[in-house]
């Protein structure tokens, strides 16, 4: 049976390698494990072992991964400065490369190769596996040089990952369940749900550690007396060695170590993996209810029956990774080309886990909420998820319901919010009371929840969404009738460049927003209505050509034709096929784009140099060739394989010199995904099935 799994083992590594080998090697950082706002560990280098191991947010989340051959040990993952001193050198990193859903790295040390990949099986359309909080660290060893290895790994895990200060009292404990040996860790106090904000960390609930207990030893020790003890454990590690007798160990600075041993190495690799998993206990507060995790909702299950599930199923997930791997590639391959398609897999798994997986208690809604990351922390933005939603739109319709559901219910059912147009936020993530964002966004948010309720129409093939929430919408598009064609000085989701009025740009989402709604009243037999709104949109987009052109190009705002701007939101006429600017207003905008680009990317528009990259992917979906697509997504792609500021991928960047101007991490950047969606939809595809509702079937900021 061994030599099975094994056998099963290597044909995973193999495969991994196989398929992250067409995929990719550079990025500004590396996710590592990566679930939602609070359980995301990143490598912020391009060596695994050249830096410690952090949360998104720049705190340290440290892992560390030691390799003894022959009594040599060496470092292969994270770096703790307070071990300088022991005899420690470092593994040689060979190569690096990822996929939608893993970090795979190669290392050589003393004659043995490491093979090394995280997995964090965020598989789009299986919500039962994407609400899994637990990622998987495989270990591949074998002898490269022809000789015979005495070989351990170790794996210390800070107790910090279920901190947000990092020097809170842990509690941490230790037991065997099934063939797992099990490491537990929490704060002593347990604050759950108290504390709101960007710059946070989770301090509640509790961070597992699982490996299989016939061949390891675990141990609750600060991390030095760890290493040292690793360092001068005798080779050859009996089984009846593996098993942990930590009860109860309360302390600042704890690591989990798990220490392994694949007795005589030779040409035969050896495999280990490890569980590393988060139990939030209660998840996101909504509307003053506490609601747990997704995961949860089978009230018989907890994180021991979920780690032993995560254990038993490991070959099935795994395959299941690598077949999603494939397939996100391939169709942004298919749609934009090489470097295009590397990007779309750098901001997968980003972009998934920058939510939370819930469901309503009050009214049985699947909630999908962002957290707005490095910005201001709001949960749920309107603005965020309207980037963000290309990635869903194509793979996971049900998500995109999920991140407007809370928006609907805050309009029509919770009695907190009476303006005529769209909210911007539901609080500030965990908390989703109603909006603390202290300025609202009439014509952006209104016009992009019509907007994304017409894509999920669309997505769908159907128009029961809208007809659950045609009154809001009526109300939202009666708005943008009257402000959206000409809009007063106000905010859009470009905030950060401050407020604006006659902005063309916004204009254009209001007209598609009212396009949008005339084909839902269409698709639901309200003929006079669809007429109605029809007309009107066609109307005011030749009105607007008229009030923006500006020459060669059109203009920012209406009233001075020196600027110009990313006209972004008009894909969305391109996807829908509205046709409400004729394609010499497409072409004209995009030939002025390509004399305006700069090495790392196209501006925002004429006031600065910076820009958004999520924007410029649909700005270039824009171009009718894809020698012009990517000619505009190329520097993007420079952006990325060459920003010196090395944090997860930031979405706002100056295009001279590739640095971060703000923001990092955000789910914004599924908005990459736009030209794959664009295909998706002008073309005949067959509609991926999406498994499993839960366990009961199996600022300044932007966007």
């Amino acid at each position: 049976m061994k030599k099975i799994v094994l056998s099963f083992l290597s044909f995973i590594f193999i495969c991994c390698a196989f398929y992250a080998n067409a995929q990719v090697s550079k990025a500004p950082a590396y996710p590592l494990i990566t679930h939602n706002p609070y359980f995301s560990i990143w490598s912020f280098s391009d060596e695994l072992n050249a830096s410690t191991t952090r949360h998104w947010t720049g705190a340290n989340h440290s892992l560390l991964g030691l390799i003894k051959v022959d009594g040599q040990v060496y470092r292969f993952l994270g770096k703790e400065d307070t071990l300088n001193s022991l005899p420690i050198q470092l593994a040689k990193q060979l190569s690096i490369d990822m996929s939608a859903t893993a970090t795979n790295y190669t290392f050589t040390s003393g004659g043995v190769e490491l093979l090394l990949s995280f997995t964090s099986p965020l598989i789009i359309n299986d919500l039962s596996i994407l609400s899994r909080p637990v990622s998987y660290l495989s270990m591949k060893t074998k002898s490269i040089d022809g000789q015979t290895h005495q070989v351990q790994l170790f794996v210390g895990v800070a107790a910090a990952i279920a901190s947000n200060k990092g020097t809170e009292e842990m509690n941490a404990n230790s037991y065997q369940m099934d063939n797992l040996n099990v490491l537990k860790v929490g704060t002593t106090a347990q604050p759950i749900l108290e504390k709101s904000g960007d710059d946070l960390r989770i301090d509640w609930g509790y961070a597992y550690i699982a490996a299989n207990k016939f061949h390891t030893k675990q141990s609750i020790l600060p991390i030095e007396t760890a290493v040292k003890d690793f360092i001068a454990i005798d080779n050859g590690m009996q089984k009846s060695d593996a098993k942990s007798s930590n009860k109860g160990i309360k302390g600042n600075h704890l690591s989990l170590n798990t220490t392994f041993n694949t007795d005589h190495l030779g040409a035969i690799a050896q495999d280990h993996y490890i569980l590393i998993g988060y139990d939030e206990i209660k998840a996101i507060t909504y509307f003053k209810e506490n609601l747990k995790p997704w995961w949860k909702l089978d009230p018989t299950m907890n994180m021991d029956k979920m780690l032993s599930l995560a254990n038993n199923q490991y070959k099935d997930v795994i395959s299941k990774c690598i077949q999603l791997n494939k397939l996100i590639y391939n169709d942004a391959l298919a749609a934009g080309g090489e470097n295009y398609a590397k990007l779309c897999i750098t901001a997968y798994r980003q972009s998934i886990a920058a939510h939370n997986l819930v469901k309503s208690t009050q009214n049985g809604d699947l909630l999908f909420l962002s957290k707005e990351n490095y910005s201001n922390g709001s949960i749920n933005t309107v603005d965020v998820t309207y980037p963000s939603a290309p990635l869903f739109l194509a793979y996971n319709p049900a998500l995109m319901k999920g991140m407007l559901n809370g928006i609907f219910y805050f309009s029509e059912k919770s009695g907190l919010y009476q303006r005529p147009y769209a909210a911007h936020d539901l609080g500030t993530y965990p908390i989703a009371n109603g909006q603390t964002y202290p300025e609202g966004m009439p014509v952006e948010e209104s016009g992009n929840m019509t907007i994304l309720a017409g894509a999920i129409v669309k997505a769908t093939g159907n128009a029961d969404f809208a007809k659950k929430h045609w009154a809001t919408l009526t109300q939202w598009v009666h708005f943008l009738e009257k402000e959206g064609l000409d809009p007063a000085n106000q905010l859009c989701t470009d905030d950060f460049a401050g407020h604006l009025a006659r902005n063309a740009n916004l204009a254009i989402k209001a007209i598609v927003g009212i396009r949008a709604y005339g084909m839902m009243a269409e698709m639901l037999g309200k003929k006079d209505t669809a007429n109605k709104y029809i007309q009107m949109a066609n109307a005011m987009a030749i009105q607007w050509q008229n009030l923006a052109d500006a020459g060669d190009h059109y203009a920012l705002t209406y009233n001075d034709k020196n600027t110009w701007s990313q006209k972004y939101n008009m894909v969305w006429d391109k996807l829908f096929g509205f046709n409400l600017f004729p394609p010499q207003v497409y072409d004209k905008e995009v030939a002025y784009y390509l004399t305006k680009q700069n090495k790392f990317g196209l501006p925002l528009d004429s006031r600065k140099t910076y820009t958004k990259s999520d924007w410029i992917t649909w700005t270039a979906t824009l171009a009718k060739n894809s020698s012009d697509f990517e000619k505009i997504i190329n520097p993007v792609y420079q952006f990325t394989t060459n920003t010196p500021t090395r944090v997860p991928l930031s979405d706002w960047h100056e295009t001279m010199d590739g640095k971060q101007i703000g923001f990092q991490a955000r789910s914004v950047v599924g908005g990459y995904f736009i030209k794959v969606l664009n295909v998706k939809w002008n073309s005949a595809h067959v509609n991926i099935p999406v498994k499993g509702n839960g366990y009961f079937t199996g600022k300044k900021k932007s966007s």
